[in-house]
């Protein structure tokens, strides 16, 4: 196991440290264990909790390139055949998991393909995975259907077959539009990629087409980040999710800035940070869009997340494929994070988890207040129709807090993020965390 993290205090310093995460789960993974395997693989045996929606989502490890900011589990030294059997086990273990009580019978209400990089496998192998996964699992009531695409993998024809294996939203991973940007942060596209794909895009229809975007990557400046912004708005997405850039332990900058060589990037602070993601949802709204999350800006409110809506409200995920994270009957699991053990489980016979935990009403309600509160806003009555708990009350200390510091708003109806809460929306979150679990790491 890695060394914790430093006790956080709830509220980030100024200056990007090592260490710094996209809170995605509560508690912490550095206290999700082995020990708790045998009782997650008993629990797989027993049906679902009653009224919870049922998602799935897919890691597609493969990449052209590592980006030099990149935190997930990738490969970019895969031939055809590997990829090819890395796409068989993931559909046997969905089909293990289908046989499964807590599974079987569900239907699915969102499926999501993440990487790595989905749109780098061939047209061929994604057919092959669709149609199975397809086949293994209920896709009958499908409200949504994610896929992550890296433009330069993208083709024509590729995009075609992601449109007719009924992808709904269309996640374009840009980060910037501005090539030396995106070759110092290791970036395997380059602007001109995004603009060849752009009019295949629109042609097919979409339901929704988001564009990603990170303020704060190497290189960064005013102008760069203002040019990125107005591209942006010139291709009108139907979203936009601008990430602030971390430094998570196991990235290359992070090897880099502890070892304290001669490629340790210059790091923007988070100040400056927010201060582009601020411009970038002033811009977007002068340009008619609204606040989704603290990430996010849509151009039509009726624009959904179901993925991201979902799992913040507690929903099962069945997540399948080396490393991926699923939530199940109120246990966390992660499947083995290396290609050898992973493959080898399934070939077994075996489900590949190789941590879980096992959480209580506590954290579950904590986990899903904090979640939710990255959408800029959360209504109390909602936790008490469903914990039984006036988290006012409850989490009273740690509201006071952030509302003396200006980050939030309370009335009777509903707390709501500041701007300046929302933009710092991750660093305020484990301001609610139970004492035993401050200073986890997220790895």
């Amino acid at each position: 196991m890695t060394q914790p993290e430093p006790a956080t205090s709830g509220v980030t310093a100024d200056e990007t440290e090592v260490g710094s995460v996209f809170v995605s789960n509560y508690p912490p993974f550095s206290f999700w264990s082995r020990e708790t395997v045998g009782d997650a693989l008993a629990m797989i045996e027993r049906p679902s909790m009653p009224g919870r929606p049922l998602g799935l989502y897919v890691h597609i490890p493969f990449c052209r390139k590592r980006c030099k900011f990149c935190y997930f589990k990738v490969y970019t030294d895969k031939d055809g055949g590997e990829i090819a059997n890395y796409i068989d086990t993931v559909c046997r273990e969905a089909e293990f998991y289908a046989r499964k009580a807590v599974i079987e019978g569900r239907p699915l209400e969102f499926v999501y393909f993440g990487g790595g990089t989905p749109s780098y496998i061939s047209v061929r192998h994604l057919e092959i995975l669709i149609r199975r996964l397809r086949a293994a699992l209920d896709w009958s009531e499908i409200e949504e259907f994610t896929f992550e695409c890296e433009p330069g993998t993208l083709t024509q024809s590729k995009l075609e077959a992601i449109r007719a294996g009924g992808v709904t939203r269309l996640s374009l991973g840009v980060e910037n539009f501005d090539d030396e940007i995106l070759r110092i942060n290791g970036r395997a596209h380059i602007s001109k990629e995004i603009y060849r794909v752009m009019p295949w895009i629109e042609a097919l229809d979409f339901d929704q087409l988001n564009i990603d975007l990170i303020a704060g990557m190497i290189g960064e400046r005013w102008d760069t980040w203002k040019h990125s912004v107005e591209e942006t708005l010139r291709l009108s997405p139907d979203s936009v999710t601008i990430y602030q850039l971390e430094l998570p332990y196991n990235t290359r900058f992070s090897a880099h800035l502890l070892a304290g060589d001669g490629e340790a990037p210059e790091v923007a602070d988070w100040p400056t940070k927010r201060q582009w993601h601020d411009y970038a949802f002033d811009r977007l709204a002068e340009a008619g869009y609204e606040v989704s999350s603290a990430y996010t800006m849509v151009k039509d409110p009726s624009c959904r997340f179901i993925y991201r809506d979902s799992v913040w409200h507690g929903c099962d995920l069945l997540g399948v494929g080396v490393s991926s994270f699923s939530h199940l009957n109120g246990f966390h699991l992660q499947n083995a994070s290396n290609w050898v053990p992973y493959l080898e489980a399934i070939d077994r016979g075996e489900l590949p988890i190789d941590r879980a935990f096992a959480t209580n009403a506590e954290e579950r309600l904590t986990r899903e207040m904090i979640l939710q509160l990255k959408l800029g806003h959360i209504e109390p009555s909602y936790f008490l129709d469903k914990f039984d708990v006036d988290i006012r009350s409850h989490f009273a200390a740690a509201f006071e807090t952030l509302e003396e510091q200006g980050l939030l708003t309370r009335n009777d109806k509903a707390i709501v993020l500041t701007r300046s809460g929302l933009l710092q929306a991750d660093s305020l979150l484990p301001t609610f965390y139970s004492d035993r679990y401050r200073g986890g790491r997220y790895t």
